[in-house]
């Protein structure tokens, strides 16, 4: 049988008596919007024809309906938002890396795994590296979206401190970094470094130094004509260096020197990467060439015919070149809490024994951190660097880019 509808009679009395309710629980504190029940309700007064007191207090109070509706809505929302219920926001850094990725990708991942913190690396290709980078960050720096700038190289880092696109960070894990490789502020710290080589293919050249070149200014000697080459000095290292050279020895005697180099018919290559490749080949005709000594220990690992000098060591000579890797927190970046906490791990001891020890066998500026494994690598105190003012050569370089792009090419 079909249960009979209430009397409209009915229904008008019951809603009475739910308004009667209602008043008299807002009367007594008691919230019927949130769902308790008045004592009058928990007495039984009751009906499976009535509104319950919440969707009662809605019927006459529009508005409670869609606050109660959003209020549900946030609450769905913020967990989903967050991850959980309560979670804090997980920290995530930009990076722009000039160091070569395979040196430098499994730091970045350690970083990460030990710290929790996301990091986006932007990594740079041989022929274009640093320069690529750093004209990014200028061109992005009324809205920067970089967070910390890993440099294979320090000229370019503090050509961009002297534009103010660089944040003073002091970070305590680069205390014992000597001061001449890091700026007093806080702007940059060096780290990690390389020193220019000569790299020599000892099946062409033997295997006693007595017998290698000895100096950069051998490559514009006759005897080795048309067989030693050095990459084109436009980006990276190579641009570092040959800037460095133009301060050191005068603008006339550089001029000269490059001058005997085209007339020796040195080869111009692409990359540091490149003079090493070619120079390691069993079946080319270099005999040496200028690169950096983490490119010549990649030959030395995959057991390449291949030696190394540490060139003008003699009395009087230049020293060689020693050029650290660096690291910066941009000015404006997204994340600076991020930002630090990542320079923190890269301007390391800890970071710089691991690039000794790795492939890229970097030369650490510390004493006490222990240097790459292959002795023909020298430690910072057993040879004698290049004296050069990292913020002269920044501020040559542009000039020297223009100079050394009419000479070379641009491409």
């Amino acid at each position: 049988m079909t249960e009979a509808l209430p009397t409209l009679a009915f229904r008008k009395r019951n809603v009475a008596r739910r308004r009667a309710l209602v008043r008299g629980g807002v009367a007594r504190g008691t919230h019927l919007a949130c769902g308790a029940a008045s004592p009058s309700a928990r007495r039984g007064l009751s009906s499976p024809f009535l509104p319950s007191p919440v969707r009662f207090a809605e019927a006459l109070d529009p508005m409670s309906r869609i606050l109660r509706s959003c209020g549900a809505l946030v609450a769905f929302l913020v967990p989903a938002c967050s991850g959980k219920e309560g979670a804090t926001p997980r920290l995530e850094a930009s990076l722009y890396v000039a160091l070569d990725q395979e040196h430098s990708e499994a730091l970045v991942d350690l970083f990460t795994k030990e710290s929790g913190i996301a990091v986006k690396a932007r990594f740079d290709n041989e022929a274009q590296k640093t320069v690529g980078l750093v004209n990014n960050l200028i061109e992005e720096s009324s809205r920067p979206i970089c967070d910390v700038f890993w440099n294979n190289e320090l000229a370019h880092t503090v050509r961009l401190a002297q534009k103010g696109l660089l944040e003073p960070y002091v970070s305590p894990a680069a205390a014992r970094i000597p001061s001449q490789w890091r700026d007093a502020t806080g702007l940059w710290a060096g780290f990690a470094a390389r020193a220019r080589v000569i790299i020599v293919n000892t099946k062409r050249m033997g295997t006693d130094p007595a017998g290698w070149p000895k100096s950069i200014h051998d490559f514009a000697d006759p005897k080795w004509k048309g067989n030693c080459a050095i990459a084109r000095p436009l980006t990276g290292t190579t641009l570092t260096h040959f800037t460095a050279l133009h301060e050191a020895m005068g603008a006339e005697a550089f001029g000269n020197w490059l001058d005997a180099l085209s007339a020796n018919e040195v080869r111009w290559l692409q990359s540091n990467g490149a003079t090493m490749r070619e120079t390691s080949k069993d079946d080319g005709d270099l005999l040496f060439a200028l690169t950096d000594t983490d490119d010549y220990h990649v030959a030395l690992q995959k057991g390449l015919s291949v030696g190394c000098v540490f060139p003008d060591q003699q009395e009087g000579g230049l020293g060689t070149m020693l050029i650290p890797n660096s690291v910066a927190l941009v000015k404006g970046g997204p994340n600076p809490e991020a930002g630090r906490k990542l320079i923190d791990f890269v301007v390391s001891e800890r970071v710089e024994a691991l690039l000794a020890a790795a492939k890229s066998a970097q030369i650490p500026l510390r004493d006490g951190v222990v240097g790459p494994a292959a002795p023909s690598i020298l430690p910072i105190d057993r040879f004698r660097p290049m004296v050069w003012d990292p913020a002269k050569v920044a501020a040559a370089l542009e000039a020297r880019s223009a100079e050394f792009a009419r000479r070379f090419g641009g491409g």
